[in-house]
């Protein structure tokens, strides 16, 4: 253990392997999340700041950071995409990615947290926890990732610090503990007490906090600052049975072996380390550096990643260990000016170097990697080889999309990929011209493959191309770069919410396909189950044992029943929407002549029954439901809460900040189109909002018959 307190593992990983430049165990792979305007793009230009990265503290409301380096992240001041960049901290490699904290982006979130290690939440100091910080908190727990949570802005009006790890311990039930206590609140605030070391940690403003001071604390905080370390010790002893013994021979323990339990508990998620500061105004990052490195894991801490073995379809396990078969998740794909299209990799094991072949199982097909680069925001660096741990990106591959694994061809071994949410908002998009079509074709599909909630599709009933995404923010930010990145000038039409279909019963239907088409008789009889699953659970397909057994080349014939399920489900029988949360069955498959047995007759009556299966079923719309968080004056409250009332809202939860009243609602999104005025209207522009999907709920039949009806 070192003299931070960071608890360094003697294994294999601690020797540089052959080419490699940094230990596995000198590597952090962090995401930094939160709320939107939590300060999340600050806090990482001054990790890069202090970390010699860079050499000029960027500022969003200025337009030059270098994680926000698209012209619509600058312009509107929000983080959209999630930038990747590399720096060093104490001989260790910190590999950061800058996530957004905009609801509609949140497959930014989803899909970083699937490939890092650790996580930095965090939190605004008057703010606390808000939606989109659940939001990510909940993403993180899907994947165990182990976090560090940073309150900021201590320096802002109404900061309170309890208060706000008050509200990560309740909100998002996280054994949350101050390593830190601030010194001074507010405008008065100055710098962190250290408990573990006992000192006080000031940040000098000539150097912009580049040169960090460490005294002993003054006599008039030192009572305050023994009971907090006090209290810091006892609830790391309470999840660490290590160090109770040693608490129970002297309650007074030496730093380092109280940061030793603190690591091991925060790598299980017993707990999670606070610490404070202010970004903005250049203090209390270094402490957060340092606490990356002495308590979230390296790649060789966490457990061996799960994969399917493509051969045998049994679960096997990959360690983090460059001599390993090569396993990598390509979990984001963006579009270089320059370079072309980046596949960014995480490397779960092995090596892949520059002009190698990597088997893709999803496609079954080799993919040569033409270059390698490390990642710096929207810059690159050219590198021969990425080893175990790392993330990096490649050029040159053809046919990989988000989620898909490369491996090697004679151990192929497949990944989980990344779960994308349902859109929620979709619009009707068309060509200004007609030498546009081509270019707006090339460019939605080019769109599509980089952001999985990007849904393009072609309206069976209309012919116009449908554009999804996850709200009006989306869709804007989705049309405008049509415009700038591809040169694509289009017609939108006006947003609308996207409803799916479900049923709400199980019925079987038998549907006979008997015609005669191009002079051949096509004829098949299928009969398909339709059975309701858990909401938020997707669709599903199934042709069941025996169903086939009696036929000749049953898995072509399988392939062309599922289609024809799939084909169903994504049309409906409601309103043409898709269908969701609901599992087709095909349960029995009769034919009257080998001959006749074709895959239109099959794939045919797959369809109609599964149609008339599902009309059978009692089928529901279903309509996105968003959780509304309302920050009020408490004088307005009434007038809010009608107004939730009127748009078919429900008020879920009232609770006190300081002097303003929060508001949290169920609301349809449909009725929410324009909120951002009305909200100004009815409190004097005094209010404010944020808004997240939440589920979806069956539509209520007064408006069921209105959208059937229109």
């Amino acid at each position: 253990m070192d003299g931070k307190g960071k608890e360094c593992k003697a294994s294999k990983s601690d020797v540089k392997s052959d080419g490699r430049e940094v230990a596995l165990s000198q590597v952090r792979n962090i995401g930094i999340v939160a709320h939107i305007d939590a300060g999340k793009t600050t806090t990482t230009e001054r990790i890069l700041f202090y970390a010699g990265r860079t050499h000029k503290l960027g500022n969003v409301d200025d337009g030059n950071t270098v994680t926000d380096w698209m012209i619509q992240e600058r312009e509107r001041g929000i983080t959209i995409t999630s930038a990747a960049i590399t720096c060093a901290w104490h001989d260790t490699q910190i590999n950061i990615i800058d996530t957004p904290g905009h609801v509609d982006f949140t497959i930014e979130v989803e899909r970083s947290l699937r490939v890092l290690d650790g996580a930095v939440g965090v939190f605004c100091a008057v703010g606390g926890v808000q939606p989109q910080s659940e939001t990510v908190w909940r993403q993180a727990d899907k994947y165990r990732v182990p976090r560090l949570a940073f309150i900021n802005k201590m320096d802002r009006l109404g900061a309170d610090f309890d208060a706000v790890v008050g509200e990560i311990r309740k909100k998002l039930s996280a054994n949350a503990v101050p390593l830190v206590i601030p010194w001074g609140r507010e405008a008065g605030f100055q710098g962190v007490i250290d408990l573990l070391a006992r000192e006080l940690v000031t940040f000098e403003e000539v150097s912009k906090g580049r040169d960090v001071s460490r005294q002993p604390i003054p006599e008039a905080l030192r009572e305050t600052a023994e009971r907090a370390r006090t209290h810091l010790i006892e609830q790391v002893a309470e999840v660490d049975e290590a160090l109770v013994p040693l608490y129970l021979e002297n309650s007074d323990l030496e730093a380092d072996v109280v940061s030793a339990a603190i690591r091991r508990a925060t790598l299980t998620g017993r707990l999670v380390p606070v610490l404070c500061g202010s970004s903005l105004r250049n203090k209390g990052v270094q402490p957060l550096l340092d606490a990356v490195l002495a308590y979230l894991p390296s790649p060789a801490d966490r457990p061996p990643v799960e994969a399917t073995d493509v051969k045998s379809g049994d679960r096997i396990l990959r360690e983090a260990d460059d001599d390993a078969p090569l396993s990598a998740l390509v979990f984001k794909i963006a579009t270089d000016p320059y370079v072309g299209r980046l596949f960014f990799l995480r490397m779960y094991a092995g090596k892949l170097r520059k002009g190698q072949n990597a088997y893709n199982p999803r496609t079954k097909k080799r993919e040569r990697v033409l270059k390698l680069v490390r990642l710096f925001a929207d810059a690159q660096s050219e590198c021969e080889t990425l080893y175990a741990g790392d993330i990096g990106a490649v050029i040159g591959l053809k046919e990989a999309t988000t989620g898909d694994t490369l491996c090697a061809e004679h151990q192929p071994a497949a990944l989980e990929r990344i779960q994308a949410p349902e859109p929620v908002m979709f619009m009707a998009i068309e060509p200004k011209s007609r030498a546009d079509r081509d270019k707006l074709e090339v460019a939605l599909h080019a769109l599509a493959s980089e952001d999985p909630t990007c849904v393009v599709r072609v309206d069976n009933d209309t012919g116009q191309t449908i554009l999804s995404g996850m709200g009006e923010l989306h869709l804007e930010i989705l049309v405008d770069r049509l415009r700038r990145e591809f040169s694509v000038e289009a017609n939108t039409g006006r947003p609308m919410v996207s409803y799916y279909e479900t049923v709400t019963a199980t019925a079987c239907a038998t549907h006979l396909f008997d015609r005669e088409l191009g002079g051949k008789r096509h004829w098949a009889r299928v009969t398909v189950e339709v059975v309701p699953r858990e909401r938020g659970s997707g669709h599903a397909t199934e042709v069941m044992a025996g169903a086939l057994r009696a036929l000749d080349s049953s898995e072509a014939l399988r392939a062309c029943l599922e289609q024809g399920l799939t084909d169903g489900i994504l049309t409906g029988v409601l309103a043409r929407c898709p269908m969701t949360d609901v599992l087709a069955r095909v349960k029995e498959v009769a034919i009257a002549d080998e001959e006749m047995a074709t895959d239109v007759a099959f794939r045919t009556a797959a369809v109609m029954a599964f149609r008339e299966a599902a009309q059978a079923a009692h089928p529901e719309l279903l309509e996105p439901i968003m959780c509304l968080d309302i920050v009020t004056p408490p004088e307005h409250v009434g007038e809010v809460i009608g107004d939730v009332n009127g748009r078919r809202g429900q008020v879920r939860e009232m609770t006190m900040r300081g002097d303003t009243q929060i508001i949290r609602a169920h609301v349809p999104l449909a009725e929410l189109f324009g909120y951002a005025g009305a909200i100004r209207s009815l409190t004097r522009g005094r209010a404010s909002y944020t808004m997240e999907p939440d589920e979806f709920a069956v539509v209520p039949k007064t408006v069921r018959e209105q959208l059937l009806n229109r």
